[in-house]
């Protein structure tokens, strides 16, 4: 599925972005000129020069004092072929079948941030990938992930990262399967760290779930053990049966060829001595 094709660049018209994640490219429109200089800042590593978008939304600011509602419940539902998602500061309507869409939010980043991560989930769930709780990144070649909810220890061992590593994320990790391995993807979505990851990529060695310890020790765990901890990570909205019981057949193909094991680990930059 694409939408019509477009003249290259990442700022293809006056009111249009170009933004690739993932090796996925998405076209954003806006005729608000500042929230077009917000987006092209925030995603600035993320710009597109050459791609086929697989989809493509017009935002809509609303006339309302820039105070969001994160706290609203998330709710994605899809009806007649059109994804319906809505939160306190934003409304999306998303044909799949098109990939057209429109957004109608407040204007802040964090709405577009959000909108953006559950159209990339949708994707993916119909291309055996899927968006984790994780942060990422690569070292000699290869990509490593560390999985955890809030406060297992995502961003501390982020920075606790040798000179040597490249930052892919601290909070959502990019996860799909490309040329016969699953590869591990940069994100403009920032954790703690308030950094955006590097916009690349390599094939993921392995799969580490956090928790903190007064020593560093690796523990593999078993197939089942090993998804049952990655849905539990699994960033996934929809109210869609198939489509979740895609996200469980893709995690169980990930852990078919992807060890996972739990790092216990101190705060401690030794950690990284046992990761490899």
């Amino acid at each position: 599925m694409s939408v019509a094709p477009t003249p290259v660049g990442a700022v293809i018209a006056a009111d249009a972005i170009a933004i690739e994640i993932g090796g996925v490219c998405g076209v954003v429109r806006t005729k608000n000129v500042r929230f077009r200089r917000m987006l092209l800042e925030r995603y600035r590593n993320f710009l597109s020069a050459a791609w086929e978008p697989k989809f493509e939304l017009e935002v809509e600011l609303l006339a309302v004092p820039d105070s969001p509602d994160l706290d609203a419940d998330l709710e994605v539902s899809l009806r007649g072929g059109t994804w319906q998602l809505r939160r306190g500061d934003f409304s999306v309507t998303w044909d799949a079948a098109t990939g057209r869409g429109r957004i109608r939010q407040t204007a802040n980043p964090y709405s577009i941030d959000t909108v953006l991560r559950v159209l990339h989930s949708l994707l993916l769930a119909g291309e055996g990938g899927f968006l984790l709780h994780a942060a990422s990144v690569i070292r000699s070649g290869k990509a490593f992930v560390f999985a955890g909810l809030s406060g297992a220890g995502k961003t501390t061992i982020s920075r606790l990262a040798p000179p040597d590593v490249t930052l892919l994320s601290d909070e959502i990790s990019y996860l799909r399967p490309r040329g016969g391995s699953f590869r591990a993807y940069g994100t403009p979505f920032a954790g703690e760290l308030s950094k955006a990851g590097e916009n690349c990529s390599a094939p993921v060695a392995a799969v580490y779930l956090l928790d903190k310890g007064s020593e560093n020790r690796v523990t593999p765990l078993s197939p089942s053990a090993a998804v049952r901890a990655l849905m539990r990570g699994i960033l996934f909205f929809a109210q869609s049966a198939e489509l979740v019981g895609s996200v469980f057949q893709s995690a169980c193909n990930f852990v078919a060829e992807v060890p996972v094991k739990r790092l216990t680990f101190a705060p401690d930059q030794r950690v990284w001595q046992t990761i490899g």
